[in-house]
């Protein structure tokens, strides 16, 4: 697909505002963030989330506020922690700190404003990269999506991440289009953040910033300009890492970067061996919510085990005698039973090494992929029993119908290969197959997808309706009538 013209590749608002007679874009651009603020709103009203991770966020956030990354125990001490990224505690203590502690309220606002702005962003990058017709459609594609909208009233860390993405596209569109210092450091912002918000948000710099010196004009920036540019980003996009880094060999006495990919403290068990046996037959979310999340802490009910946890009687009786010791002890796993659990999962990786090296983690990928994005409503997880929930059913199936379009559009923005889509595709690629490799499912996981499947999927809605234009106008040309000549 050819890129847009120069006249075509400035903001969003800035070529609004030069086109004469372009009211109707301007009405388009606000009645969809009117719309998209309404969903958002409605969904704040009607499902407000403040639980589990929420609780831990805002734990540090408002210890933040007093200067230490600790988490509160039940008896009111503070212990410091590494369990989470400083990211998204620093965004909830800066909206604690401007609306009050403990209004989440405020943060869920904050997030819906920093979505549509994250909207427009994407609508701007498309602009650059296709035409204003499709920035238009991937507006409005990303301002509906109930997917997105149901997590910006949640405070977590998918509505700050989406946003950080369309912030890199716009500012790669953006320095490409004219390399300068601000398009550098916004891109170098995006990147870094997406990283101090989730270990996964790396992946948004080692896919894109590639990009930024692929195809770029060199005679728009001297080499010596864009050598300064590239070590500057580097260094500003490490400098919160080493200083995070610095701080956990400080406290804790480990090398530690990131945040440890089972949320455990130094020295506390990660228990591998219990994390590789749920490996061996955990497929979808309802297994995720039933049991992984559960454990330990809570019963391990048996009754929940799909059959495929089982291979043979043998192999029942010895989870059975696993989840009797594992309530014995407390509930809690001990070194003894982990190496049991681990045990009992390298019988079960011998026995069918391809299920659980390829078909399993291929599952769990489609399994989040495909599944109805509904864990955020009031819908129970046998969504699929019509039987129990008619009205569950239908909203759930309706979801999984939206989402398998937003997919479509996306693949179908991916055929017309429009600039970048090498880098959009890269990202999606390493997220999945990441993905691959997370014991428990959840649809979430690939939300962060999302504003590439916007901004694609915009391109190829706008692609069809040109298309259909163009046949119509050849229809009508090769049905008139000419006229008849004069005598």
């Amino acid at each position: 697909m050819e890129a847009a013209p120069e006249s075509q590749r400035t903001s969003l608002g800035r070529i609004l505002a030069k086109e004469k007679g372009n009211a109707g874009a301007w009405v388009s651009v606000v009645l969809a963030l009117a719309a998209g603020l309404g969903l958002r709103l409605w969904m704040l009203a009607a499902f407000p989330q403040v639980e589990g991770d929420t609780l831990v966020y805002g734990d540090l956030a408002k210890n933040l506020l007093h200067g230490k990354f600790a988490l509160t125990d039940g008896s009111g001490v503070l212990h410091s922690t590494l369990i989470r990224l400083p990211g998204y505690p620093l965004f909830l203590a800066l909206c604690f700190r401007l609306f009050g502690v403990d209004n989440y309220t405020s943060a869920a606002c904050a997030q819906i404003a920093l979505e549509l702005t994250g909207c427009l962003l994407l609508a701007g990058f498309v602009r650059r990269v296709a035409s204003p017709q499709a920035a238009l459609c991937a507006l409005w594609l990303s301002a509906l999506c109930p997917f997105t909208a149901s997590y910006a009233v949640a405070p977590l860390t998918e509505t700050p991440t989406l946003f950080v993405i369309a912030l890199a596209l716009w500012a790669l569109a953006r320095f490409h289009e004219r390399p300068s210092w601000s398009s550098a450091l916004w891109f170098t912002f995006a990147v870094s953040y997406a990283a101090l918000l989730r270990p996964d948000g790396a992946l948004v710099g080692v896919a894109m910033a590639p990009a930024m010196l692929m195809r770029l004009d060199r005679a728009a920036i001297p080499r010596a300009k864009l050598v300064r540019m590239a070590v500057a980003g580097v260094l500003l996009a490490l400098v919160p890492f080493a200083v995070w880094t610095a701080r956990n060999w400080q406290v804790f006495h480990v090398f530690k970067p990131l945040a440890p990919r089972y949320a455990n403290e130094p020295g506390e068990s990660s228990n591998p061996g219990w994390q590789r046996w749920v490996k061996t037959w955990c497929l979808d979310f309802v297994s995720t919510y039933d049991i992984y999340w559960n454990v330990p802490g809570s019963p391990l009910d048996i009754t929940k085990l799909p059959s495929r946890a089982f291979d043979s009687p043998q192999q029942y009786a010895e989870t059975v005698d696993l989840a009797k010791a594992y309530a014995e002890n407390g509930q809690d796993i001990s070194p003894e039973l982990d190496a049991r659990f681990w045990r009992l999962a390298e019988e079960r990786v011998r026995a069918h090494p391809l299920r659980f090296y390829l078909w399993l983690p291929l599952g769990r990928m489609a399994d989040m992929w495909l599944r109805p994005r509904v864990e955020n409503l009031p819908i129970d997880l046998d969504w699929w029993v019509y039987a129990h929930h008619n009205q569950e059913t239908e909203i759930s199936w309706a979801y999984a119908g939206l989402n398998a379009l937003y997919l479509l559009l996306g693949l179908a923005g991916l055929w017309l290969r429009p600039r970048y889509w090498q880098w959009m595709a890269a990202y999606m690629i390493m997220r999945s197959l990441l993905l691959t490799t997370i014991e428990g499912p959840e649809a979430r996981y690939t939300l962060e997808c999302f504003p590439m499947l916007f901004a694609l999927g915009g391109i190829a809605v706008s692609a069809t309706v040109r298309r259909a234009r163009n046949r119509e106008q050849e229809t009508g040309k090769r049905g008139r009538i000419p006229p008849l000549p004069d005598h």
